[in-house]
């Protein structure tokens, strides 16, 4: 949730806060001494915050960039290259950044951040108000970079789709505390051991569903959505199948936002 310590815990391993207690190491290094051996290697970037400089083209900031890391000219030319093909940047770098979109304007953040190639990604909600396409092309550039350079990603977003598509790991907050640490498929497993059964009738049933095959979520006409423990799912679908009119049946796992719901919920109620 808002609140939750997301942002601060970036701001803290990326050097930019010091915490009134415990200790963290990046790479190695104790973040809030910002020694420029660690800079060099970490990026931030945050979704709601600009580092392009808002009256002139992106390419001065790229540029003013290339000569605080000292990137020699081929890798720097190389790599905006690289980036350009990926991100679909052509013709965007002359423009003021002041007259991009916001999608333009995060790829060409997203640019200025990853220059100097660095081995960890801080990246605070860097889908921030994006459209549905451009928060693809987004998530399609971290994965890509992630293969190409190894690097490691730490993301924090609101939008599950971002969680779902990039983390392989996953960490959940709740006013500074965590409520949980592992995969997202155990997180499911764990607060949502169920499937959802989506039927639809190619006629009404003679006799309503019995009980016995799940909990009703919804229903409707001609169609009808239940909650199944995963364990039953086989057998209740043989059921359905054999003894209603079915004209459709789509076996789902829960919207991982409803995951995530049940888990604030359950850890509100045992606070």
């Amino acid at each position: 949730p808002n609140g939750a310590g997301k942002t601060t815990t970036l701001k803290m391993l990326s050097g930019l806060l010091h915490p009134t207690s415990g200790e963290a190491r990046v790479l190695g290094f104790v973040p809030w001494r910002r020694e420029a051996a660690f800079l060099r290697q970490i990026t931030l970037v945050m979704g709601q915050k600009n580092q392009l400089i808002w009256d002139i083209p992106a390419m001065d900031t790229f540029l003013m960039n290339q000569a605080i890391y000292g990137i020699p000219d081929r890798e720097f030319r190389a790599t905006l290259d690289e980036f350009t093909e990926i991100l679909g940047l052509e013709g965007l770098y002359d423009k003021p950044v002041r007259n991009l979109s916001l999608g333009e304007r995060m790829k060409c953040e997203l640019v200025a951040a990853l220059l100097h190639k660095p081995r960890v990604l801080f990246l605070d909600e860097p889908t921030l108000g994006l459209d549905v396409t451009m928060q693809s092309r987004i998530r399609e550039f971290i994965a890509a970079y992630n293969r190409r350079h190894h690097a490691c990603v730490l993301l924090t977003s609101h939008y599950m789709a971002d969680i779902a598509a990039l983390c392989r790991r996953v960490i959940i907050i709740h006013n500074g505390t965590i409520m949980f640490d592992g995969g997202l498929d155990a997180l499911v497993e764990q607060i949502a051991p169920f499937k959802l059964l989506r039927v639809a009738f190619s006629e009404p049933p003679a006799a309503p569903v019995a009980d016995g095959l799940g909990t009703v979520v919804s229903r409707e006409e001609g169609k009808l959505l239940l909650r199944v423990p995963k364990e039953e799912t086989p057998h209740v679908t043989a059921r359905l199948l054999s003894e209603y009119p079915v004209a459709d049946l789509t076996v789902e796992d829960p919207p991982i936002e409803d995951v995530i719901d049940r888990v604030f919920q359950e850890g509100v109620r045992s606070s």
